[in-house]
């Protein structure tokens, strides 16, 4: 896969995956149907939607599209690393750095968490393509601040493009066991937020884990939770 969806890698980094995956199942692009306009609709009725970020703002669509008949597959580019590109407004380079921040798959939790009574239906696919991005932003005169007011403060640059650089891994998840692998292999048969040894991440995992559910609480030690594994099955 990672060789050949980087041939597509001069698009934007939407628009790259959306072609590759049109190609790999066979759909086509920007496709009106069910009052929706789909990323891409197969031939076989699958719907696959490309989003990079706000994952629940496309539920109402998915559980409407699988009301239906449609399998949807949810395609979601996690970013490990990003390299940027600074120019000046007249395309001369600025800078090309990479980001000391680095993603990883609990990068994910925040995006389920309202989408959790979907993540288990027999029709749903949560696709999470790990890649390498690079970002391009543009130097500005002055400060500006984003068309969507994002911006707390105003910058000086303003990204206009992501683009796909590398593919380095994908996961899909559908079943408990594929939810179930998120938690930390060691662990005893109940366990708490400080049983994962994951500080960050401990617990919006366990938090959206008990919502879909894979996982359900036992018990609470003054303000520590316990839980344990429901049935893999």
């Amino acid at each position: 896969m990672t060789n050949t969806i980087n041939t597509y890698n001069e698009s934007s980094l939407h628009n790259t995956l959306k072609i590759f995956y049109a190609e790999k199942y066979g759909g086509r692009t920007e496709v009106e149907a069910d009052g929706h306009i789909y990323d891409i609709l197969c031939d076989d009725g699958q719907v696959i939607e490309i989003q990079t970020k706000n994952l629940s703002k496309l539920a109402g669509k998915i559980k409407d599209a699988i009301e239906h008949g449609h399998k949807v597959r949810l395609v979601y580019p996690l970013v490990y690393r990003t390299r940027i590109i600074l120019t000046s407004e007249n395309g001369e380079l600025i800078s090309n750095r990479l980001s000391p921040k680095k993603g990883c798959i609990y990068d994910i939790l925040r995006e389920l968490t309202g989408m959790t009574e979907l993540l288990l239906n027999k029709k749903f696919t949560l696709e999470v393509i790990t890649i390498n991005m690079i970002e391009h932003r543009v130097r500005t005169v002055a400060p500006v601040q984003t068309n969507n007011k994002s911006r707390r403060f105003r910058k000086n640059w303003l990204k206009v493009n992501k683009r796909l650089d590398e593919v380095l891994e994908t996961k899909q998840f559908k079943t408990k066991k594929d939810y179930l692998a998120l938690l930390p292999k060691a662990l005893p048969e109940e366990f708490c937020a400080k049983d994962l040894k994951l500080p960050k991440y401990a617990h919006i995992l366990l938090w959206v884990l008990s919502r879909i559910p894979v996982i359900e609480q036992t018990k609470t030690k003054g303000k520590t939770k316990y839980y344990v594994i429901l049935s893999k099955k």
